[in-house]
């Protein structure tokens, strides 16, 4: 049985749904502060899933789920992702995000459990200092959400040493799209992410395009969008690299293709078929400039690469909009 934590949350429900469609029996360990209620029931119909309410934050509920399950593995999703707030409130991802690992990785260590994928971040490596961004590029994070997720890293090459537990660490770009059913999608309240938010815009909520002036070829930041559903699938083909006894490694996630969010602003208005309005405001702090991915590394021994393209990803996003505004 595989745990997943934050299995009701965007990424983390994906990949449940694509595990349990290969009819594997999965247990979500999920707060529910940011995960959904709505997608567990929909899990619920495609599979063998348990669902536990609780928070990593503490200990003895994360251990009930090891007391009462027999786990093989874990794939650990759960944490906040705010860059913006995790500017403005270092204290809560650091507490979240790192302390609420350690509780996860004692809890596997007591109950011998040594295989784990880490949902970790592009925001590891700060601003780029050449593109595309292979796994060998340093990692000096701009803000304490990249930071949390780099304590993260180093404390499972630790726990690796001292204890045997084997990780995989995959590093996200810009996760985008929805499940191409529409069963399950982004959301996000209040929403953050880039590709929702400009599908929602309306004469009444403009779209705030955050600074352009930065150096890219339009003035606006460069980011590597890569498909939820394509996400799953890499963590499907980690946790198989770890059950085939592959050692700790580490990945980059993306599409290898870095899109403007201007660009991406035009694929939405091609998309919906309409105008869509927009106003500029100042950058946000700790956003860089440009981020591409070099994904070589996850083909080669992960066999894994991206195969949507962005306009999927908006069609899809568009769909599950859709969806819910009638649905949920």
């Amino acid at each position: 049985m595989i745990l997943v934590t934050g299995g009701a949350g965007y990424i983390g429900s994906h990949f449940v749904l694509a595990m349990l469609e290969k009819g594997k029996d999965i247990v979500i360990f999920d707060s529910l502060e940011l995960g959904h209620a709505e997608f567990i029931e929909t899990l619920k119909k495609y599979g063998n899933v348990k669902f536990v309410q609780g928070n990593l934050k503490n200990l003895e509920e994360i251990r009930g789920v090891f007391l009462m399950n027999k786990i093989d593995a874990v794939v650990h999703f759960a944490a906040y992702s705010q860059v913006a707030e995790s500017v403005k409130n270092p204290q809560k991802y650091y507490y979240n995000n790192v302390y609420g690992s350690l509780n996860l990785l004692n809890a596997m260590l007591e109950f011998g459990v040594n295989k784990i994928v880490f949902s970790s971040t592009c925001a590891t490596y700060g601003e780029a200092e050449y593109i595309p961004i292979d796994e060998k590029h340093p990692q000096k994070p701009i803000n304490a959400y990249g930071n949390s997720k780099l304590m993260v890293e180093k404390i499972l090459d630790d726990y690796d040493r001292a204890y045997g537990l084997k990780s995989v660490r995959l590093r996200y770009f810009n996760a985008a799209g929805a499940d191409s059913k529409s069963r399950i999608g982004e959301w996000h309240e209040p929403e953050t992410h880039l590709i929702p938010n400009i599908l929602k815009s309306s004469n009444e909520r403009v779209f705030k395009m955050y600074g352009d002036d930065y150096d890219t070829q339009d003035g606006t930041c460069v980011r590597d969008y890569i498909n939820v559903e394509d996400l799953a699938d890499a963590h499907i083909k980690a946790l198989e690299y770890l059950n085939k006894g592959g050692e700790t490694n580490y990945f980059n996630l993306g599409a290898n293709q870095g899109h403007s969010i201007k660009e991406v602003f035009n694929v939405c208005e091609e998309v919906t078929e309409r105008n869509i309005l927009y106003e500029v405001c100042p950058r946000r702090s700790g956003d860089p400039a440009n981020l591409i991915a070099d994904c070589k590394k996850a083909q080669q021994i992960l066999g894994w690469k991206a195969e949507k393209k962005l306009k999927d990803s908006i069609q899809s996003a568009s769909s599950w909009e859709t969806y819910r505004a009638s649905n949920l």
